[in-house]
């Protein structure tokens, strides 16, 4: 009996084994869903959780580690840009898999996995949140707008006072 195993071999050395882990993850981050063997999504997931919880801090040192744990820039630039602020206050579980029918060709198990949210949409709104400008009620707009005039009209007497304080001080030393 073999303790403390902690991943299952998927019938392949070190080098091809983290490649397909690699690969899966990439694709899992750009396409948010795929669809893959049982034995596969469960070998997956926990490499996904792990990029996901380095994704949510886009520090310079998490986009390298990311960057060698994902194929292309583009599965690096999502997940720290989308996908990390999308599960920033969630713990862990980031993932799900679904049972599917079996493969045609051998009923091979296969499955889906996904990210619990769906990371375009919450992308989407977070966007038009900020394109939205706020509402500003009456009230608070003429606050705004006779603060703006205090603020000119002071600044344009201090302008005036600092001026002539300069003229006066020329007019001294000559």
């Amino acid at each position: 009996m073999r303790h403390r195993v902690s991943q299952k071999k998927l019938s392949r050395d070190t080098n091809a084994r983290k490649a397909l882990l690699k690969n899966l993850a990439t694709s899992l981050v750009l396409h948010e869903k795929i669809v893959t063997t049982t034995t596969k999504a469960k070998a997956v997931r926990p490499f996904v959780e792990k990029l996901v919880t380095v994704a949510k801090e886009d520090t310079i040192i998490n986009r390298r580690y990311l960057s060698t744990k994902l194929d292309k820039d583009a599965a690096v630039r999502k997940i720290l840009e989308l996908v990390g602020p999308t599960f920033k206050e969630r713990p862990g579980g980031y993932t799900r898999i679904i049972k599917a029918s079996p493969r045609a060709g051998d009923r091979a198990d296969m499955s889906i996995i996904e990210f619990v949210d769906n990371v375009s949409e919450t992308a989407a709104k977070r966007k038009l949140e900020e394109k939205k400008p706020k509402k500003i009620s009456k009230k608070e707009l003429t606050k705004v707008q006779t603060e703006q005039k205090k603020t000119t009209t002071k600044s344009k007497t201090s302008r005036i006072k600092s001026i002539s304080k300069k003229a006066a001080a020329e007019g001294k030393k000559k």
